[in-house]
């Protein structure tokens, strides 16, 4: 993909409720005078009822690029396809940013300078979770770590090289355009399935070495609910595409069954319940060693963060797979969308 020095980068920022989040994310995305680009701002609304609206309003009175733009579907699948089409007409890059990251100074070049020196339709980029309060410092804790992540190679900062997924930063427009955009049956995973099609167009999809931080929830019920979409999400894209489940994607709903079928066998005996104390003990001793080793206290709570995770995302599996089997046997069920209870940014 080859763009010349007046390339035009549409930056699309879907957003729900994000008033504590918002400003900083805008401010640290925008680009710098001189960066040898054109740009705007389009922030897809899928209808705040916190202050988010305003917020953005008196940004864009400040910098007439930013754009507020009504997300009535509300997904960030359909945010995407909105702005994909609502772009300027100048448009050839469109730039994927999230209300709960803060970007380094001079991304959007770096995600420019990359598709033009890599020749790809698509740029993801590493992330690294941190937190402002103390429960948020465990659950970024145990996200960055390998028993919360399995080891994806978007959330180890400083890799780079062609890979099949990522965290979505940027897109040819035009080519993201041909590929149908985001499935927007999806609420959660979109970004996955999307690249599945991508590489399967023989298109390519480079890991760049910039590192965006990222701030997760905050609490324990809206981290299990995040959670159980991206389980159910997960689970939508491997039988859309028929594709086979890597480990990482596996081990949760392993967890889940092991703890279930142990605890309903503990009815029998109680020794049946060592295989789940076994794996609190482990996952709770690992957070107690991180808070430890980082001094901090807070990271205590990393490894209660790391089994809400795993135990949610397998809920989420099963839910999906269970959904699969009641369509296969009622199939006049097949033609409602393949969603989660909640259709919201999440």
């Amino acid at each position: 993909m080859s763009f010349g020095p007046s390339a035009f980068a549409s930056i699309v920022m879907p957003a729900l409720n994000e008033e504590k989040y918002i400003a900083d994310a805008i401010r640290s995305i925008t680009p710098r005078d001189g960066e040898g680009f054109n740009y705007e701002i389009l922030i897809l609304d899928g209808g705040s009822s916190d202050q988010t609206v305003s917020i953005v309003e008196s940004l864009a009175v400040d910098n007439p690029r930013i754009r507020l733009i009504k997300n009535e579907r509300r997904s960030q699948a359909a945010a995407m396809n909105i702005a994909a089409r609502a772009a300027d007409a100048r448009s050839d890059i469109l730039v994927r940013a999230d209300c709960h990251a803060d970007y380094p100074p001079g991304f959007v070049s770096k995600c420019i300078e990359t598709m033009r020196t890599k020749d790809v339709a698509s740029v993801v980029v590493s992330m690294n979770t941190r937190g402002k309060t103390c429960l948020q410092r465990a659950i970024a804790a145990a996200q960055n770590s390998i028993i919360g992540n399995g080891g994806s190679a978007h959330r180890v900062a400083g890799r780079s090289g062609y890979v099949d997924h990522g965290h979505h930063a940027a897109f040819d427009r035009r080519e993201f355009i041909e590929l149908g955009g985001y499935d927007e049956s999806f609420t959660h995973n979109e970004d996955a399935e999307f690249d599945v099609r991508l590489v399967k167009s023989g298109r390519r999809i480079y890991l760049s070495d910039v590192s965006i931080t990222y701030f997760p929830r905050s609490d324990f019920v809206s981290l299990a609910r995040q959670y159980f979409k991206f389980g159910w999400g997960r689970a939508n894209t491997i039988i859309k595409h028929r594709a086979r489940p890597k480990l990482r994607q596996i081990m949760p709903l392993l967890v889940l069954l092991g703890c279930s079928g142990a605890l309903l066998l503990a009815a029998f005996h109680w020794l049946f319940l060592l295989p789940v104390g076994l794996y609190a003990a482990l996952c709770i001793g690992w957070g107690l060693v991180a808070a430890y080793r980082q001094r901090d206290l807070c990271l205590s709570a990393s490894g209660t963060a790391a089994m809400v995770m795993h135990l949610s995302w397998g809920v989420g599996a099963a839910a999906r797979i269970v959904r699969l089997g009641i369509d296969r046997f009622f199939p006049t069920r097949a033609s409602v969308p393949m969603r989660t209870p909640s259709a919201s940014q999440g």
